[in-house]
């Protein structure tokens, strides 16, 4: 009986070793990869986003319905005794990751980011534009951000109406967590950063930075052949000193597309150039009230820096090339042509 009941409890000691050790190698099957390698036609990636407060199960389940990982069940349970400190926010992961380092990856906090490229010359509605479809923020709620009194304030811009201008042209590498303020506060700080690296700027007042700046949102408007952005800032330079209107193209076209939400023009009218606006440079002299583009460093550099020169007058006499004519009178200038034609900006 003793030999009987030997032999059973070694039989079931034999199978909970076993059933251990399956168990043991079923886990640690469960926690290895999806797939061995990014060759494999089953690869995929996935770009995850944990909300703050999110359960473990609730990410274990998002991750097995994508096919990250084998079970939600084995997530869950090593979760629990290991603890992770998981970090909201968005992540790329793919299906060569184990359970391990997919939580690791979560921990770091390292999130994925969204790289988008803002071209020169555009306005802060047609970035808001290209941010909503980057996903990075809506429009509406990065242009709220753009005109935020107390955002303006932290930088002493208290009696400017907006932040048109300071949004500097670059390329961004946004995280996808930033709200419309954090991405608006990263965009001017690149600015100010950009602006204390060219000479001539470091002296300036907030006033005197303001008029510099609006000076440049019209040159990168006009200009295209880097070459000719400081002889067009020598110009506007040289017709402001004498109160001369501006007589720019760019600041109609900004009234045009900006304040009237009309496509942008092929060319620009007789009618266009009588539009009652401050903005219009051909019945008032003087810089518009606000910059009418965020410049890059070279049209910044030019309006800063401009040279000196004799020229009052400017004609484009190559549209596809953005080449212009420069003059010094008016007989000259108007000798070069008639046609009045405009130059696409950026995005359009």
């Amino acid at each position: 009986m003793k030999i009987k009941l030997k032999s059973v409890l070694l039989i079931l000691l034999i199978i909970i070793i076993l059933a251990i050790i399956f168990g043991f190698y079923l886990f640690n099957m469960l926690m290895s990869p999806v797939v061995s390698d990014k060759l494999n036609p089953e690869y995929k990636q996935l770009s995850v986003k944990i909300p703050r407060g999110s359960g473990l199960k609730t990410v274990g389940q998002n991750l097995y319905e994508n096919d990250m990982i084998k079970s939600s069940l084995v997530f869950y349970i090593y979760s629990r005794f290991t603890k992770p400190q998981i970090k909201a926010g968005v992540y790329n992961i793919d299906n060569t990751l184990s359970v391990k380092e997919i939580i690791s990856v979560f921990e770091t906090g390292k999130q994925a980011q969204i790289v988008v490229s803002i071209p020169e010359g555009l306005t802060m509605r047609r970035i808001g534009e290209i941010l909503e479809r980057n996903d990075v923020v809506t429009k509406d709620d990065f242009l709220v951000s753009c005109r935020n009194p107390e955002l303006l304030k932290k930088y002493n811009l208290e009696n400017i109406e907006s932040f048109e201008g300071f949004l500097f042209p670059d390329t961004y590498h946004f995280n996808p967590s930033m709200n419309s303020d954090e991405v608006v506060t990263f965009m001017v700080d690149n600015f100010f950063n950009k602006i204390s690296q060219i000479k001539g700027f470091e002296n300036l007042s907030t006033e005197q930075m303001y008029y510099v700046l609006r000076l440049a949102s019209i040159v990168e408007r006009e200009y295209r052949i880097k070459e000719e952005a400081p002889l067009i800032a020598s110009v506007f330079s040289n017709r402001l000193r004498r109160t001369i209107g501006l007589y720019s193209c760019a600041t109609v076209e900004y009234i045009i597309t900006e304040i009237e939400g009309r496509p942008h023009p092929d060319v620009i009218t007789y009618k266009d150039l009588k539009i009652e606006s401050p903005y219009n440079t051909y019945i008032h002299a003087g810089l518009p009230p606000t910059p009418i583009s965020n410049p890059g460093v070279i049209a910044l550099s030019a309006a800063v820096n401009p040279p000196k020169t004799s020229y009052y007058f400017f004609r484009l006499i190559d549209a596809e090339k953005g080449k212009h004519y420069f003059s010094s009178d008016f007989d000259e200038h108007t000798e070069v042509g008639k046609t009045i034609s405009t130059k696409k900006a950026a995005g359009y």
